[in-house]
């Protein structure tokens, strides 16, 4: 079953370009990670925060905070569709890293997917 890709750009053909099921939750994922609440007009909580965390003092508590903030923002958005099963947030220099470990509910099948945000 094909989605639209995100984001939202024509193809080749000139067509609404299209992706596979794992490309379009891979999407979600980013979109729910670098969406800060209150972005969004029509979905004001959607989100999850992690961009504003960046600029709090470096710990081992925020850490923590952050992994636990990013896991319950992917499974009040997308708990329908995945199961998260880890989530690794590093923060060096100028760059936001994400590793997010979860189970395509559909097909029970686990997938690793990273991500990486110029600050």
């Amino acid at each position: 079953m094909m989605q639209i890709d995100h984001p939202f750009h024509i193809d080749g053909r000139g067509r609404i370009a299209q992706t596979d099921q794992d490309t379009h939750i891979r999407d979600l994922i980013e979109q729910v990670l670098f969406t800060a609440p209150g972005e969004r007009v029509n979905r004001p909580t959607f989100g999850s925060g992690l961009l504003q965390l960046v600029f709090a003092p470096n710990s081992d508590e925020l850490a923590t905070a952050t992994q636990f903030l990013v896991q319950g923002a992917l499974q009040q958005w997308l708990g329908e569709l995945i199961q998260v099963e880890a989530v690794q947030v590093e923060n060096s220099e100028s760059t936001l890293e994400v590793t997010v470990q979860y189970i395509v509910r559909r097909r029970q099948e686990r997938q690793v997917a990273r991500f990486s945000r110029q600050l």
